[in-house]
């Protein structure tokens, strides 16, 4: 009886405090969204005559934003003990409004916990009176039941600042089931079409590769051979036939490069980070890998982690002339996120044809895909994965 009743005790406080810490923290992640919006707003004013710089913030600013929303529904979600929602899928302008629209609850947040603070301090004055002696004992007994009763009062009022904010994200955050349903056909219908042309595309540069790479070198042998077969000489036919095996083994090297390019047949015996690692060490720059994924994800999300990662690494090599790479991949709720940076010159083009098939790839699986590249640097892509 003892422990049910400490457990009801314990229950009763979790209750209490988690939505009344959850409105406290709102209420200071407001004021820091509040400096975001205008910031971000006097940026947009300041560059207002350059439309190219003005789309290149607003872009900016929402993907900050859409992230801002993501940590407020996590936040909503560990208040209310409830599972990790799923990744922000609305527009910009539903996103920046909801940031905004938060200001109503953080205001009546500021003002239930001001109140708690105020009747915690006229309790302490209450007790202090009546230890004092100069408060007779039915007068503190009135205070004590008019204080219990503001209390109540004020922790209903905390609860509903609580649901405030809930519905809020709710509203503007998750669509409506009509909405939601229209939109994930859309969303579906456009990533059929970027799959088929993102495989179009890799089976055009199998080809090239294949013609101007592999296909090069068998020639070359076969001419090797043939003079190595004419030639009445046996030093020179054999100094022929030592180069013959030497583009042999490069061509070899090079049939292997893309066949994994086709698919990465090693991830069917370990694991990526292990796979990784092999890419790294043929790597011309340094890469240092972190990988913090306590289960193996499925396959198809570690063959697009190894294609964004090596593609990642081929631009950087050949392009931002940078002294290292540093690929994170770690478990975030239910999503996998990968982080892949350099200390390059920056400027990457996310239209480029590379680029968009890493993009193409990861939507498919219900990814996000993002390419922060300033001019000088640094690079950072970051893909995210649901885990199933």
């Amino acid at each position: 009886m003892a422990e049910r009743a400490a457990h009801d005790r314990r229950s009763w406080i979790a209750a209490v405090a988690g939505p009344t810490a959850g409105v406290v923290l709102g209420v200071l992640t407001a004021v820091a969204e509040v400096l975001f919006l205008l910031l971000a707003g006097l940026a947009v004013v300041a560059v207002s005559p350059v439309p190219a710089a003005r789309r290149r913030i607003g872009a900016t600013t929402v993907r900050y934003a859409r992230r801002i929303a993501e940590w407020e529904q996590h936040r909503l979600a560990v208040s209310a003990s409830q599972p990790p929602p799923p990744p922000v899928r609305a527009s910009g302008p539903r996103v920046l409004g909801y940031l905004a629209a938060r200001l109503l609850p953080a205001a009546l947040g500021l003002l239930t916990a001001g109140l708690l603070v105020v009747g915690a301090v006229l309790a302490a004055i209450v007790v202090r009176s009546f230890v004092a002696g100069t408060m007779t004992t039915a007068n503190f007994l009135l205070q004590g039941l008019i204080g219990a009763a503001l209390l109540l009062v004020n922790l209903q009022a905390i609860a509903s600042v609580a649901t405030l904010d809930r519905w809020l994200a709710r509203g503007l955050l998750e669509s409506h089931t009509r909405a939601a349903l229209q939109q994930r056909i859309s969303e579906l219908t456009v990533s059929r079409a970027r799959v088929l042309t993102a495989v179009d595309a890799e089976r055009q540069r199998i080809e090239r590769d294949l013609h101007d790479g592999l296909q090069q070198h068998l020639v070359a042998l076969g001419m090797l051979l043939g003079r190595a077969r004419r030639s009445r000489d046996p030093e020179k036919a054999s100094a022929l036939l030592v180069q013959a095996h030497e583009d042999v083994q490069r061509a070899i090297d090079e049939l292997r490069d893309v066949a994994w390019r086709v698919y990465p047949s090693a991830l069917d015996h370990t694991t990526l980070d292990e796979v990784l690692a092999m890419v790294a060490q043929r790597s011309a720059t340094p890469v240092k890998i972190s990988y913090d994924v306590p289960v193996r994800p499925a396959r198809p999300i570690e063959t697009v982690l190894y294609f964004v990662a090596c593609e990642a690494i081929t631009n950087t090599t050949k392009h931002a002339r940078a002294t290292l790479i540093t690929i994170e991949i770690e478990k975030r709720d239910a999503r996998i996120e990968m982080r892949v940076r350099d200390d390059g010159t920056g400027g990457a083009d996310p239209h480029g044809s590379g680029l968009q098939g890493l993009a193409r790839r990861v939507t498919a699986l219900d990814g996000q895909f993002d390419l922060h590249s300033p001019p000088g640097g640094p690079t950072t892509i970051r893909a995210m994965l649901p885990c199933a």
